[in-house]
């Protein structure tokens, strides 16, 4: 007696059908935000990634820009998925709301993402900045918040600039050994 096997059933259709249903459930999912947040026309390109937008000037122009282990206070405010005004799928994380936020720059007490743009700007000056995961918070994402690999929509503006760090000679090294 042959037993003789039946032919496998094709996978072309339920293949199809995975596909179209994944496809229907991308804007359930956010993923329609990815053709909004990589619009970055009018942005500049900053290092490693970084992209910004000067949203509003500098108070004085031909002032400087903080150097490194100098004390700044930043107002922002932190978006995923893009920008409010180019996405309705933004969704606003955090703020300084009207307080703005002290720490010194440079010296890796925030984000890489900001010591690069904050020792590039200029006290009043604000910016939209776009932040790649490599230089926020990484695949490992933050506080539950922000998922692992997210690219960081900021408003930034720079409110202050304030006086230098004292640093001692560990310090110093310490900067030299650790360039940004």
């Amino acid at each position: 007696m042959s037993t003789q096997r039946q032919p496998a059933k094709p996978v072309v259709v339920q293949r199809r059908a995975f596909v179209s249903t994944s496809i229907a459930t991308l804007p359930l999912i956010g993923l329609n935000s990815i053709a909004y947040a990589d619009n970055t026309e009018g942005y500049i390109d900053g290092p490693r990634g970084l992209k910004y937008k000067v949203t509003k000037p500098p108070t004085d122009p031909d002032s400087t820009s903080p150097q490194r282990a100098q004390k700044v206070k930043a107002k922002y405010t932190l978006y995923l998925n893009g920008f409010p005004d180019d996405t309705p799928n933004s969704k606003k994380v955090d703020s300084s709301k009207l307080a703005p936020f002290g720490f010194v720059a440079g010296v890796s007490q925030v984000i890489k993402g900001w010591d690069l743009t904050v020792l590039d700007m200029k006290k009043g000056e604000a910016r939209r900045i776009i932040v790649p995961s490599s230089l926020g918070y990484g695949d490992r994402g933050a506080g539950g918040a922000i998922p692992g690999g997210a690219t960081l929509y900021f408003n930034l503006e720079l409110a202050d600039i304030g006086e230098m760090s004292k640093l001692g000679p560990e310090q110093l090294k310490w900067l030299e050994d650790n360039p940004l």
